[in-house]
C-alpha cells in the first residue's frame, strides 16, 4: 500500500511528506523532534515540526486513527475544546517493505501542559481546585454536546492557562462516542470512570511526593463529581424566561457564581414563547476579572467590582443584534464594550448627583446600582429599568449610606 496523507487542509500534505514515516516513530532523529513535556500514554507520541507548524503525532491502527480523526473533526465543528486534527497518515512502510503502523497528527496546543508537568513543583490546593474544575467545564460540554468520553482522566486532558482563565482540552478522542443525547446512564458511567482514573493519578502524584500534603486524592476525585454535578443542573434545567426579564438570566448568572464558575459567553435566542439563554461556563484565577475589565473598557477596579460590571457587560451585549460569539463579521467584544461604556455605564453614574456620591468611586456606585436593580426586580418579579432604579437609589439608599457615614456623638 503507498503512503497516504488524509489531510483537513490541502496545504499539510506537503509539510508533512518531509518527515521520516519510513521509521518507527520512536526511531525519528532529534533534528526533527521539538522537546516539549508529554503525558502519559498507551501509544507512542511525539511532538515533530512541519514547515511552521508544531504537531503531535501518535501511533495506532489504522481504523482507530481514523476514527479518531472523524470525531475529533466533529467536536470541532461542535466548538468542543479540544485539540485539532490535522491529517492521519496510512500506507507506512519500513526500509524493507515491512508494514508500520498509521499515524493521527494534531496541532500542538500552544500554552498547554499535561498535569504531570504543572505537578513538578507542589502545586497550592486552591489551583489544583480550579483545573479540576476547568475539567469539570470540559466533561459537562462534551456531554451536553452528546459525547460520551469513554475515559476522562488527567492523562488525556491538556491544560492551558491564559491571561488567568483555567481550560481543559480534550487531547485523546479514541475510547469516544458521539451521540445526539446522552443518557444519564451513559454519563453517570463516564463520571465514574472520571472519579476512579483521577483519584488513581493523584494516588501516584502522592506516591511520587508531587502532591500537596493536604489533598486527599480519593477525596478529591469525589469532589471532581459533585462540582460536575452541580454545574450540569445548573447549565440543563429549564432555561426559557419571559421576554426582557433579564433579572432572571442574573439570577442563573449569579448561582454560576456562587459554584466558582464565570460566564465565558452567554446566548439569547428570542422566541414567541420566551427567551432561551445558553451559557458556557469559564475558570478563572485570581485578578483574571479585574485585568479583563481593564482590557476591554479601560476601567481600572477592584476585583469583585470587575467582575459585576462583567456580568452586567456580557448580559447586556448578547441582547445587541451585531453580538456574535465567533463569527467574524459581528461586532468585536471591544467595541462592543466601548459601545456600553458610552452609552450605559457613564450615563448611568453621571444620573447620580456628584455631590450626593462623596468619595465613591464610578465603579462602586455602577457596582451599587446593579445590586439595587437586582433587589428591586426580584421584589417585583420583572425587571427595572435602570432610570427608576437611579432614582429610587437617589431618594431611598444615598440618605442612608450618608447617614452611617455621619460620625456618632454623645452628650
Amino acid at each position: 500500500m503507498a503512503l497516504q496523507i488524509s489531510a483537513t487542509n490541502p496545504e499539510h500534505p506537503a509539510l508533512l511528506l518531509e518527515l521520516p514515516w519510513q521509521l518507527p516513530l520512536e526511531q525519528w532523529p532529534e533534528e526533527v523532534l521539538v522537546p516539549l513535556p508529554r503525558g502519559i500514554s498507551r501509544h507512542i507520541v511525539r511532538y515533530a515540526r512541519a514547515g511552521d507548524e508544531v504537531i503531535a503525532v501518535k501511533e495506532l491502527a489504522q481504523r482507530p486513527a481514523l476514527r479518531e480523526y472523524e470525531l475529533l473533526r466533529d467536536l470541532d465543528r461542535l466548538g468542543i475544546p479540544a485539540v485539532d486534527p490535522l491529517a492521519v497518515v496510512t500506507g507506512r512502510t519500513d526500509a524493507a517493505g515491512g508494514p508500520l503502523e498509521s499515524v493521527l497528527v494534531t496541532r500542538h496546543l500552544r500554552g498547554s501542559q499535561p498535569y504531570r508537568s504543572m505537578f513538578e513543583t507542589t502545586m497550592r490546593p486552591a489551583t489544583m481546585h480550579r483545573l479540576m474544575d476547568a475539567l469539570a467545564v470540559l466533561l459537562v460540554r462534551l456531554h451536553l454536546a452528546g459525547f460520551a468520553w469513554g475515559d476522562c482522566s488527567l492523562s488525556n486532558t491538556l491544560f492551558r492557562r491564559d491571561a488567568g482563565a483555567f481550560a481543559a482540552y480534550l487531547v485523546d478522542a479514541e475510547t469516544g462516542d458521539l451521540h445526539p443525547r446522552l443518557s444519564a446512564g451513559q454519563r453517570d458511567y463516564d463520571l465514574e470512570l472520571a472519579r476512579v482514573n483521577i483519584s488513581g493519578e493523584l494516588l501516584d502524584l502522592e506516591a511520587s511526593g508531587a502532591l500537596h500534603p493536604s489533598v486527599d486524592p480519593i477525596e478529591f476525585g469525589t469532589q471532581i463529581c459533585a462540582r460536575y454535578q452541580g454545574l450540569w443542573e445548573e447549565l440543563t434545567r429549564t432555561s426559557v424566561y419571559p421576554a426582557g426579564k433579564y433579572h432572571y438570566i442574573e439570577r442563573r448568572i449569579r448561582r454560576l457564581n456562587e459554584l466558582g464558575f464565570d460566564v465565558a459567553e452567554m446566548q439569547i435566542e428570542h422566541a414567541a414563547n420566551g427567551d432561551t439563554v445558553t451559557f458556557v461556563p469559564k475558570v478563572v484565577d485570581a485578578g483574571h476579572h479585574q485585568r479583563q475589565l481593564l482590557r476591554l473598557t479601560g476601567l481600572d477596579t477592584e476585583e469583585n467590582q470587575a467582575r459585576r460590571l462583567l456580568n452586567d457587560l456580557e448580559s447586556w451585549m448578547a441582547t445587541q443584534d451585531d453580538y456574535a460569539p465567533g463569527d467574524p463579521l459581528g461586532a468585536r467584544p471591544e467595541v462592543l464594550a466601548h459601545r456600553w461604556v458610552r452609552d450605559v455605564f457613564r450615563p448611568t453614574v453621571r444620573a447620580v448627583p456628584l455631590e450626593l456620591r462623596g468619595s465613591v468611586d464610578p465603579a462602586e456606585i455602577y457596582h451599587e446600582l446593579l445590586e439595587h436593580r437586582w433587589y428591586l426586580s426580584e421584589r417585583a418579579q420583572h425587571d427595572i429599568d435602570l432610570d427608576t432604579v437611579v432614582a429610587d437609589y437617589i431618594e431611598n439608599i444615598l440618605p442612608k449610606a450618608r447617614e452611617t457615614l455621619q460620625p456618632t456623638t454623645s452628650d
